[in-house]
């Protein structure tokens, strides 16, 4: 339900934007006001359901008496040539909702398709695949439940979710990752979890005394480590703190990442590189 309120508000603003001061005037110059239209709205290639309620309510939206039937719920597989979403309604709204659908529905479903060739490619193996903050500016909600409907987890969803201290934090920590720890460590609550980003087993080392003494982070982002860095990071660490490996993941190197024994790997490209699914609206 929660995410059908972002996903309707995001459809409204689409719509909005869509059909400007006029509506279609393409649809009311050429098609009768009382015009049926029967169509369905069809995957071209195979994939992963996500974003599919876009179509029900784009079409709603300009037709409350519209009849929709979602025929792949989120988070299913599919094949090519396969109907996702069955309408009927008045001509000109279903004109009208086509695009902004479209659009929705391939953005979301091309996220969950490429988190599901991640999360694939390193089954077998105890990590798990993560999304980032590295989302469309007013698409996070929709584009991180695409990321769970391909099998990824959630990473927090903004700075007010988690504290997570980047190199930056670092540095203006004096350099000393610990020492920022120690800071965030003062200040959570108790329900807060606190990451930290090292970039050399030297600042890990550091911290992992500090988990020593009942005082370290929750998980500890291993950024940009080589594989043999990352097996002594996990060998060294003993499961006595959560490891995420980060920074430049790709299809090709994710198994080899994951077969080192890090706990997450969290990857940028699920929402700031995943190509849209081809999905069109074919008419009866």
């Amino acid at each position: 339900m929660s995410f059908d309120l972002h996903l309707d508000a995001v459809v409204r603003s689409a719509l909005a934007e869509d059909l400007g001061r006029a509506g279609d005037v393409t649809a009311a110059a050429c098609v009768p006001a009382d015009a049926r239209l029967r169509a369905a709205f069809t995957a071209r290639v195979a994939g992963v359901a996500a974003g599919i309620g876009a179509a029900r309510l784009a079409l709603k939206a300009l037709d409350p008496s519209a009849a929709v039937d979602e025929r792949v719920r989120d988070g299913e597989r599919f094949e090519a040539g396969t109907v996702l979403v069955e309408v009927e309604g008045n001509a000109r709204a279903v004109l009208a909702a086509e695009r902004t659908a479209l659009n929705i529905m391939g953005r979301l479903c091309g996220v969950a398709t490429l988190t599901r060739a991640y999360v694939d490619a390193v089954a077998g193996t105890r990590a798990r695949i993560a999304d980032t903050r590295k989302t469309t500016p007013g698409l996070r909600a929709l584009e991180k439940h695409a990321v769970a409907m391909g099998g990824g987890m959630n990473h927090r969803f903004g700075l007010d979710d988690a504290i997570l201290i980047k190199d930056n934090h670092v540095a203006l920590c004096g350099g000393d990752a610990a020492e920022a720890v120690r800071r965030a460590r003062a200040r959570a609550g108790h329900l807060l979890k606190i990451e930290v980003e090292v970039d050399r087993l030297d600042q890990l080392r550091a911290v992992l005394a500090l988990v020593e003494a009942g005082q370290g982070p929750d998980v500890v982002m291993l950024d940009n480590f080589t594989l043999a860095d990352l097996r002594t990071a996990v060998a060294e660490t003993g499961r006595r703190v959560v490891l995420e490996a980060s920074g430049g993941v790709t299809l090709s190197t994710v198994r080899a990442i994951a077969e080192t024994g890090v706990d997450v790997i969290s990857v940028g490209a699920l929402t700031h590189s995943a190509p849209a699914l081809d999905v069109g609206l074919d008419a009866y």
